[in-house]
């Protein structure tokens, strides 16, 4: 599942085509992704003017002139492609062909510039929704998010106050979107193995004093850095233009395994944790 750099690199992406631009029409190809679409979504935003293109957690926000927003997830393999007299935009060093059938274009925004957003989704575990825009944080979709990883908000105070008392591995505890908002699987197992910290060790001791400190300031140098990467790009993930993001090239312990630690050279290795993989060095992580 594309994760909140994805997502963000989607947004950026997707940004210069469509803010400040009117959907001359918005076309459904099917009755429904993940979830039905809400009623009346194709009359509601054809022919709004699109004020700006948002994020949160890793949800796009696209804010309508209307007083509305379109909310959509990516879904496990969702991808959301800009298209200007039936081309892709200009390929670049990481660039592949929209390698993906057009039988899965589900959702088309037919913007006032002739130029298309095309969202593409095989497995259809994407969705979108329509929310008003000043009810948009109440939301069932936002309201219980924690703060966003790059956010002052999510501070060394914070995560204690979070994960006080949870004695389950601090693995699991950071992907719980309720703690902190838009961390999956990548960047934790990335994050931990910067800050040192065993993906097993419990969660309330984990985050405390100087080692929460430590796992902190990881969180936040792996979501940066990977945002300025295009993020990761693996299966599915490409940019709004077709490229790929290259923050994988950097991975140092996620789909390692196997392979020599770059911080000690002991081998990496790979447990399951509540169904996920999890990547790390048994040596450097404590």
């Amino acid at each position: 599942m594309p994760e909140l750099p994805e997502v963000e690199t989607v947004r950026r992406g997707l940004a210069p085509a469509m803010a400040g631009r009117r959907v001359d029409r918005l076309e459904l190809r099917r009755a429904d992704l993940r979830f039905p679409f809400p009623p009346r979504l194709a009359e509601r935003v054809s022919g709004a003017r699109i004020e700006a293109l948002d994020r949160r957690a890793k949800y796009l926000l696209f804010h309508l002139d209307s007083g509305d927003t379109v909310l959509g997830h990516l879904g496990m393999s969702g991808r959301m492609s800009v298209v200007d007299a039936g081309a892709a935009a200009t390929p670049g060093a990481f660039t592949h062909a929209r390698a993906t059938l057009p039988a899965h274009d589900h959702v088309v925004f037919h913007l006032e510039t002739g130029a298309q957003v095309v969202f593409n989704d095989p497995r259809r575990f994407g969705y979108f929704d329509l929310v008003e825009t000043g009810a948009l944080q109440t939301s069932r979709w936002l309201a219980d998010l924690g703060p966003e990883p790059l956010s002052e908000a999510f501070s060394p105070s914070h995560f204690a106050s979070a994960f006080s008392g949870r004695r389950g591995p601090v693995k699991t505890a950071l992907l719980d979107q309720t703690a902190v908002a838009g961390l999956g699987n990548i960047y934790v197992c990335e994050a931990l193995w910067r800050a040192r910290i065993s993906p097993r060790r419990r969660a309330d001791t984990a985050a405390a004093g100087a080692r929460g400190a430590r796992l902190v300031a990881a969180v936040k140098e792996v979501i940066a850095e990977a945002i300025e990467a295009g993020g990761s790009s693996l299966r599915d993930h490409a940019k709004a233009d077709g490229s790929l993001g290259y923050f994988q090239n950097a991975h140092a312990v996620y789909g390692r395994d196997g392979e020599p630690c770059p911080r000690c050279a002991d081998e990496v290795a790979l447990v399951r944790q509540s169904g996920r993989s999890t990547f790390f060095c048994p040596t450097c992580q404590r």
